[in-house]
């Protein structure tokens, strides 16, 4: 390294020396590399190769490098957030220690240790450079340690970063002091000119893009003389990029960086402990969710808004057709197909809302990794945000059906008949959030839900009476678990006890909706309809628990099963040849000189392994 190189931290402290002081949390890397295995004939894909690295509290390590470099990859190796077809070795370390890649919990309800996705993307320069200002402070001011990736920073951004982290298709260009930067491109062959943003020349060094550029300078008769004084128009992109890398491998810089590791790595830092839930009182856990998922229904047209829209007009319609039915005897199959399309039908177009399901279990899914908020908060949250919504739904259309049909007269027997529908739907939405859950696929989601409705509605005791149903399985105990027959037997009562039909033949004794109930449609009159109704709640009350359950086992599981996901993939392809050569090339270092089998590792751990 050049001159003056050895007293790199002169005047400033160390980054070790500033991580003894402050003690906040230190994150080491080493020999980092992440492996994505081929498939169907397909060569296995280097993501990551042999990366160094640190980030000690009051600096931040910027990570740049052109598009497919590895940058989000070596954040998400780094936060634990792999996707679980990718192979992780190395050792990534906290304070000193080895840990679970667990950080997801500690980044938001702790942030010590933040990790940032290009958190200035899309930004102007005054907005960059506000962003950036504002996480130094953080840093500075509150011990926090901080790693980001940004894409093509402007001078001024650039110069508030402290470290930088410059990949390459995986490999590292650089990683040190970023003000030494320029002097280690110097040092290689490829100086930043003057009057030239640093973050621009060193991605200019690195990004096969320019080769057109520079192969239309070359071409340019006025500018070939200038060309010919580039050393960047003298080589390819790929010739500068293997010389840089080539000369940060055996340069002073990188092992500065690995002094710098097993210095940290002496120091016995606080462990961190990741914090199962969020530092919020669960009261305000679940205002805030409920705001938030209130906002977010209320702005999405197609969550609610569209299906209120649909259900007012599947309710005109069924009204015009219903329209006054009356008290004849074709009344009491009229009275009771409407009845059972309402409890069948208008239910089931529920499903329309499982793709806004599938859409918020990703965000539920990503926000209970950084344990932003309990399973319960959730549930309940979304429930009450959904209400407003549902209620409207509901009493909207049930206004209207009930109304022009003439169902029984009276307010209490129309407030049933809209709690009913109400229930009814509320009890479909928590089934399709449960089969979210299982199912995030939004075709195959679709298809089960459907498939599951309609059992439901083969229960129900419309389709064949619940007097004939198969008593081993469908009547015992599948018609009681469902919605339809309780929904359907709360309907009938709710509108034919205490009328009166005329009869089949003329002259003969009116039909009592009791002997309606009870003879022609087998169902029982011994208890009330309130009854029915409550069984509806308890049932939406069973099915949001059983979504509870299935979320707490779904996250228990996850990592066991991405463990056992990942050994099965790494003992599949321990048997190529070709594999275990190129992994034994990549663990060779300095402090690592024989190579050993992949599944020996020390640090190999499911990429998903977080909790």
């Amino acid at each position: 390294m050049g001159e003056g190189n050895g007293t790199a931290w002169a005047g400033a402290l160390s980054p070790a020396a500033r991580y003894a002081e402050t003690g906040g949390a230190s994150l080491t890397w080493e020999n980092l590399t992440a492996v994505l295995p081929g498939s169907g004939g397909r060569p296995t894909k280097k993501l990551l190769q042999g990366l160094y690295g640190y980030a000690v509290p009051g600096r931040i390590v910027a990570i740049m490098g052109p598009s497919g470099s590895g940058k989000s990859t070596l954040l998400d190796s780094l936060s634990g957030r792999l996707a679980r077809n990718v192979l992780q070795t190395g050792k990534v370390l906290l304070n000193g220690k080895k840990r679970r890649l667990d950080f997801g919990a500690v980044i938001l309800t702790r942030p010590r240790l933040l990790f940032l996705d290009e958190p200035t993307s899309g930004l102007d320069s005054a907005s960059a450079f506000s962003v950036i200002e504002t996480l130094r402070t953080l840093a500075i001011d509150g011990g926090r340690t901080i790693v980001s990736s940004v894409h093509q920073p402007s001078s001024e951004v650039f110069a508030l970063f402290d470290d930088l982290c410059l990949l390459s298709s995986g490999e590292s260009v650089y990683f040190g002091d970023a003000k030494l930067a320029p002097q280690f491109f110097a040092e290689t062959g490829f100086p930043c000119p003057s009057r030239r943003n640093p973050s621009d020349h060193f991605l200019r060094c690195v990004n096969s893009d320019f080769d057109d550029v520079a192969t239309a300078l070359k071409g340019s008769m006025k500018l070939r003389a200038e060309a010919d004084l580039d050393p960047l128009l003298k080589y390819s992109t790929t010739e500068i990029r293997e010389r840089l890398v080539d000369k940060y491998r055996i340069s002073d810089y990188a092992m500065m960086v690995r002094n710098t590791i097993h210095e940290i790595s002496k120091i016995e830092g606080v462990m961190e402990e990741a914090v199962k839930g969020s530092q919020a009182t669960w009261c305000k856990q679940l205002r805030t969710l409920t705001k938030r998922s209130y906002i977010n229904m209320y702005r999405d047209f197609g969550y609610y808004r569209l299906r209120i829209i649909i259900y007012v007009l599947m309710a005109i319609c069924l009204g015009t057709i219903y329209y006054d039915v009356g008290n004849g005897y074709t009344a009491i199959q009229a009275r009771a197909s409407c009845g059972g399309f309402v409890s069948g039908f208008m239910t089931f177009m529920s499903i329309g809302g499982f793709p806004s399901f599938i859409e918020e279990m990703k965000v539920f899914s990503l926000e209970r990794q950084n344990g932003h908020y309990g399973v319960a908060a959730y549930i309940i949250s979304n429930f009450l945000s959904s209400m407003p919504f549902l209620l409207t739904m509901s009493w909207a259309s049930a206004s209207i059906t009930y109304w022009m049909v003439k169902f029984r007269p009276g307010f209490s027997y129309f407030a049933f008949f809209a709690l009913n529908l109400y229930g009814g739907v509320s009890v479909i939405e928590s089934l399709m959030m449960i089969i979210s859950a299982l199912v995030p696929n939004f075709l195959m989601g679709l298809i089960l839900g459907a498939g599951v409705i309609g059992i439901m509605m083969l229960t129900s005791g419309f389709f064949r009476l619940l007097p004939e149903l198969p008593k081993i399985f469908w009547k015992y105990p599948v018609s009681y678990i469902v919605y339809g027959s309780w929904g359907l037997k709360g309907a009938y009562k709710n509108d034919l006890l205490g009328l009166e039909f005329e009869p089949m033949t003329p002259g003969g004794e009116k039909l009592t909706g009791e002997f309606i109930i009870t003879n022609m449609m087998g169902l029982s009159v011994s208890y009330s309809k309130w009854l029915d109704l409550a069984m509806i709640f308890i049932l939406l009350l069973a099915y949001r628990i059983t979504f509870f359950f299935v979320l707490k086992v779904k996250e228990a599981a996850a990592p066991y099963l991405r463990v056992a996901y990942t050994r099965f993939t790494v003992k599949r392809l321990e048997r190529r040849a070709s594999f275990r050569e190129s992994l034994a090339m990549t663990s060779l270092s300095k402090r690592h000189n024989a190579p050993h089998p992949m599944a020996m590792q020390e640090g190999l751990n499911s990429p998903m392994q977080q909790y």
